[in-house]
């Protein structure tokens, strides 16, 4: 800045200088300004002189920091980048009589931190008049003074300094008395003898004047009395007194004694000692005894308020002739502060995805002590992801160590001790409180690896199946969980036709009724999504089991359903109790208890005749059949299941006593509930002659076993496929699901001659049973070992391993036929032209 845009008074200089530093910058600059200045003027404009842009002046936060306790004078405008005044700025109360009056500040930017110091040098303007001690001065001088003789008075003192302080001294002019003024010594000097009796006493005007422009003055009036004979003034023993004291000394403390001597006798020998022209301040710290000079502190002494005090003395004997000595005290520092820790920034709260070494607050630590007594230096005491780094003199920056995770710490207090280098050390402490704010950085985790749900067949639409759930430990809405189903299907619906999820809580619900019968189980997959951004998920699986219910009825697969068509059993006249006569084969679709039968007789022409198996389903006779029972029996079979409650089905089971068909009466005879029909008729002739076939066959098998003498075996021990007429639609297959698979032996009357025959059926492959193929596929020498020793026929052995070679379960086809001397139905097979048979000791044979 020019000369041009201010007076010569007014004149700023600026002096910028620029050191760059990582990552602060430092630049200092110089502003001189004159005291007095209005609220608001403008000292100097930083952005300009620093280079600094206006726009980034408020998103930097600039601003100023003052050094020790001193108000806040100065202030910065953010729009215009000026530094202006804040208040009225008093040189003098700022430095008092010190040469050079420098106010030092701080110019704090952060984003990134930037410190530049401002000096300030205040400049002194004529704003304070010559002021005396006292607005009257007593003197009394003899009349014997000589001419020329001098008189010591009293200084004017001006609060300003250098040509604004005093410069000169006016005395009104008089006869008797010059004035005299040497190295601010100001002396009276007698021009002409007094004479007391012509005049006693006189007032004399003294003005001083300073050097300022507009000149400002002080006046004092000097009342003269004239005395006899007192020639000698007093003397100090030092023109000049020194002395030091620690800070904090206690009142009473005695600092030092002054000293002056009169050679005068008596009266003008008498000394007093009174301070000269003392501050205010200077007048309530210390106090000076009238008698003996002592000097005592009566205030609060702090080195850092002043560290220094110079204070005039005067000695007066007396008859009022006084002698000036000056007293110079030096305050020594004591480290009686402690050191003052100031938040200057913080980023609260920090986002937990930060980086290490970020920054994250600016702290600023003073003492008001010297020298190592104000030395500091800083430290954070807690184990925390947090250090200071020094920066610019006082200057220390809060930065991260490591990665914050507010899902296991969300708040910090961090704890920042200062300690100076004083003996003893002094320290403070300060707690920075510092928030993690939430990062959408966890997905949702469920509770469970996966989910099973159990539920009736037949349950209600909207019924609640089970909850899932998932937990986030992000916050707010980062932490916040909605569940949803995944697309997906189940027999080839749409999941969503089958369960619904509450997005809220998670609690699935059934959208439809269910069929155990149709499926058991299905699997869906759930999803938790949290509502951050961008949003975060995981899946879980939730199976869902379908119970049974007891909701079908047992279904007759042998005897056939009434009216569907008409079956007769024969039973022979010489049956002996405990015979197997007939089976009745029954399914249920259901599972487990729920489809475990029960055959009960409901209804018979001869209650004690006959009795069925409860599980078995066998029809055996009760005892042996005699001549008197009734050659028609008729028995109504009633099949229950073991559900709650229970479901059941009923057949009506049609029995002949007879030995051959020659004792069979008219079919016209035979009554039944139902309408008889000619098929009925015709299946009945049918089935007794392909019964009188076989017995013949049979008895010629047997006969040629009891001539080799051979033991009695198996018919054969292999699987036994049903007619897909006599299944339900669930078990049209063998392979399907039922009851039928299990073998059973059946004990059955032959002939006169043969008391009981085995022979086995095979029920349907159900969950408890092997499946079909492990019954089915053996190999030639297990087949062969079914049918006898090792001798068995060539035709045999040449056979099986061409069924074994090929699926056996579709090149068996079924026929239905039945034994006449057995009066049992039983299956043949006939596979791949290969004409298998196998006789036993009993007279039925099958091929």
């Amino acid at each position: 800045m020019g000369d041009k845009g201010f007076p010569a008074l007014f004149r700023i200089t600026c002096f910028v200088s620029v050191m760059v530093t990582i990552p602060l910058v430092r630049g200092d600059l110089s502003y001189s300004f004159p005291e007095e200045m209005k609220s608001g003027s403008v000292i100097g404009n930083v952005a300009k002189d620093l280079g600094i842009n206006l726009k980034t002046l408020s998103s930097r936060k600039a601003r100023l920091d003052i050094e020790g306790t001193r108000k806040r004078n100065c202030d910065i405008n953010m729009n215009t980048g000026d530094l202006i005044t804040a208040e009225r700025i008093d040189r003098e109360s700022l430095c008092g009589k010190k040469p050079s009056c420098i106010v030092k500040i701080d110019l704090v930017l952060e984003n990134p931190l930037e410190l530049h110091r401002i000096s300030l040098h205040v400049q002194d303007v004529n704003d304070n008049s010559p002021k005396f001690r006292e607005n009257l001065i007593e003197m009394e001088i003899w009349e014997s003074a000589e001419k020329g003789s001098r008189f010591p008075m009293g200084v004017a003192h001006d609060a300003d300094i250098g040509q604004n302080d005093v410069q000169r001294y006016i005395l009104q002019t008089n006869e008797k008395f010059t004035l005299a003024v040497e190295n601010k010594k100001v002396e009276l000097v007698l021009e002409n003898k007094l004479d007391r009796e012509k005049q006693k006493e006189m007032n004399l005007l003294l003005s001083a004047l300073d050097g300022g422009s507009p000149q400002k003055s002080g006046t004092v009036v000097i009342h003269v009395t004239v005395l006899d004979a007192n020639d000698n003034a007093p003397v100090f023993t030092q023109a000049v007194y020194k002395a030091s004291l620690p800070e904090n000394s206690p009142p009473g403390t005695i600092v030092m004694t002054v000293s002056a001597t009169d050679a005068d006798e008596g009266v003008n020998g008498d000394v007093t000692y009174q301070f000269g022209h003392v501050s205010d301040d200077d007048v309530s710290l210390f106090s000076i005894d009238k008698k003996t000079g002592q000097i005592k502190i009566t205030g609060d002494i702090d080195f850092e308020a002043m560290n220094s005090y110079e204070m005039s003395i005067e000695a007066k004997d007396g008859l009022g002739l006084i002698t000036h000595s000056k007293v110079l005290i030096d305050v020594n520092d004591v480290n009686d502060n402690a050191p003052v820790i100031y938040l200057k920034s913080l980023s609260n709260p920090v986002p937990e995805n930060v980086s290490p070494d970020t920054e994250v607050g600016i702290i600023n630590v003073q003492d008001r002590d010297s020298e190592k007594n104000g030395q500091v230096h800083c430290s954070i005491q807690q184990n925390v992801p947090f250090k200071l780094v020094p920066s610019i003199k006082n200057y220390y920056s809060l930065v991260t160590t490591g990665q914050l995770d507010r899902e296991l710490v969300s708040d910090y207090n961090i704890t920042i001790t200062a300690t100076d280098e004083g003996s003893p050390p002094l320290s403070s402490s300060k707690t920075v409180q510092l928030s993690v704010a939430d990062i959408n950085d966890n997905p949702p985790v469920f509770e469970e690896q996966s989910y099973s749900a159990h539920v009736s067949e037949n349950n209600k639409p909207g019924s609640t199946l089970c909850s899932v759930s998932a937990r986030d430990p992000d916050w707010r809405q980062n932490g916040t969980v909605i569940y949803s189903l995944l697309p997906g299907e189940v027999n080839g619906a749409p999941v969503s036709s089958y369960l619904s999820v509450n997005g809220d809580t998670g609690v699935i619900h059934a959208v439809r009724s269910f069929d155990y019968e149709q499926f058991r189980s299905f699997k869906v997959h759930v999803m938790a999504r949290d509502n951050g951004s961008p949003p975060l998920s995981s899946n879980v699986t939730v199976s869902v089991f379908i119970t049974d219910v007891n909701d079908n009825s047992p279904q007759i697969l042998y005897p056939a359903p009434e009216g569907s068509s008409f079956m007769t059993e024969l039973v022979p006249k010489a049956a002996h109790g405990g015979s197997l006569v007939s089976k009745v084969i029954a399914v249920d679709a259901d599972s487990g208890q729920n489809a475990w039968l029960s055959y009960h007789i409901v209804k018979a022409t001869d209650p004690g005749l006959f009795t069925i198996g409860l599980h078995s389903g066998e029809i055996r006779t009760q005892r042996d059949i005699s001549e008197s029972d009734s050659m028609k029996q008729n028995l109504i079979v009633a099949v229950k299941d073991n559900g709650q409650p229970s479901l059941s089905a009923t057949c009506a089971m049609y029995l002949l006593i007879s030995d051959n068909l020659a004792e069979v009466p008219e079919l016209k005879d035979i009554s039944y509930d139902e309408k008889n029909s000619k098929l009925t008729s015709y299946l009945i002739i049918a089935l007794v002659s392909v019964s009188t076939f076989f017995l013949t066959f049979i008895i010629i098998i047997l006969g040629v076993r009891f001539c080799r003498r051979r033991k009695p075996r198996l018919l054969f021990d292999g699987a036994v496929a049903i007619p897909g007429a006599y299944l339900p639609p669930n078990y049209a297959d063998v392979d399907g699901t039922g009851t039928l698979r299990s073998a059973y032996n059946y004990d059955a009357y032959l002939t006169t001659g043969s008391r009981t025959s085995d022979f086995k059926f095979v029920s349907s492959y159900n969950d408890n049973t092997l499946p079909a193929d492990q019954t089915l596929k053996k190999s030639p020498t297990e087949f062969a070992d079914m049918f006898g020793d090792s001798d068995a026929s060539p035709e045999l052995r040449d056979c099986w391993p061409k069924i074994a070679e090929k699926d056996f379960k579709r090149a068996v086809t079924s026929s239905l036929l039945m034994c006449s001397a057995c009066t049992v139905h039983v299956w043949s097979i006939w596979s791949s032209g290969c004409h298998l048979w196998k006789s036993s000791h009993h007279s039925c044979g099958w091929t």
